[in-house]
């Protein structure tokens, strides 16, 4: 019986979309997006914080879609290389996902407790980031455990 994740290479072409683990760049990217609008939109009471997360935000935008685009363009031509590649990529997505995530969650919670009417807007905007962003890092997790066993049957 074979399977999407038993495959010791990386696909070529459409098949990008098609096979696990790929197929989850479509949701890297989409939920990296809405981290990246929800939190350029916002006020930024606290930038150090607020920075970070878009930065995370940016960079795994920018790294998926560069990432998928080459898959699909086939750049990797059947290498080994590209499957270590993957791993740290998703590896280090994963990791930051992690870290901007809690550094959010940790943000918005702090805000929560006030009345003024802009805070409550920044509040509203900061917990749908959250949820995009945890939704993002287990994306990035699952995405990354895969890739760990492709690369480790290759």
């Amino acid at each position: 019986m074979s399977s999407a994740t038993s495959t010791t290479s990386l696909p070529s072409g459409l098949a990008v979309l098609t096979t696990f683990p790929d197929v989850l760049f479509i949701p890297e990217i989409i939920f990296g997006g809405l981290v990246w609008i929800l939190v350029a939109s916002s006020k930024v009471p606290s930038p150090i914080l607020q920075g970070w997360v878009m930065f995370v935000s940016v960079f795994c935008f920018i790294m998926s879609t560069t990432l998928l685009c080459l898959y699909i363009c086939g750049a990797h031509g059947g290498s080994s290389s590209w499957v270590t590649l993957d791993v740290i990529c998703q590896e280090t997505a994963a990791l930051f996902y992690l870290s901007a995530a809690v550094l959010e969650a940790y943000f918005t919670y702090a805000i929560g407790w006030s009345t003024s009417p802009l805070i409550t807007t920044i509040y509203q905007e900061n917990i749908a980031a959250v949820v995009f962003a945890f939704l993002a890092t287990l994306m990035y997790v699952v995405h990354k455990v895969y890739s760990l066993l492709r690369w480790k049957s290759s």
